[in-house]
């Protein structure tokens, strides 16, 4: 799956400022409803809510990927969010956690959900991409550095 398809630029945040994971959920709701005029702020914080009392979604090294599923949604939707200062995620390793990849897929698409966490954990893994992504300077440099990422990703595949 390509991850463009499913990630704007109004949807990626860079230098953001979270105390906690609420907080940051909190933003992450924000950006969904403000980009898509059929999903509700309340709806995506509760969807990321309940996902994350299944277990962390925190996947190591300062990164993690909250998701959820949301009726509205009319296909998978993503968001990328720098914090300016790492927050606590209950993460395995006990890195404080300072960017999030987040995804929102509707209610019934399993296979397109399974997809796109796929895609985002193998860029996430890269650690040249998140020290990219922890230099961003402002919300169209984020943007910029996940497309180009993608973009070479997919010219290997």
């Amino acid at each position: 799956m390509n991850i463009l398809s499913c990630l704007d630029p109004s949807r990626t945040l860079a230098s953001a400022q979270a105390s906690s994971k609420k907080r940051a959920f909190e933003i992450i709701s924000e950006l969904f409803a403000n980009s898509c005029q059929s999903v509700s702020e309340q709806d995506v914080l509760d969807s990321l809510f309940a996902r994350e009392r299944l277990g962390s979604t925190a996947m190591g090294g300062g990164i993690a990927i909250p998701h959820g599923r949301c009726n509205s949604c009319q296909g998978a939707i993503c968001a990328v969010v720098m914090l300016e200062t790492g927050i606590d995620y209950n993460a395995t390793d006990k890195q404080p956690v300072d960017i999030l990849f987040a995804v929102m897929v509707p209610e019934q698409a399993h296979d397109e959900h399974i997809e796109c966490l796929s895609s985002i954990a193998n860029l996430l893994k890269q650690e040249s991409f998140s020290r990219q992504i922890r230099n961003a300077y402002n919300n169209q440099a984020l943007y910029d550095i996940v497309k180009a990422a993608v973009e070479k990703q997919s010219a290997k595949a």
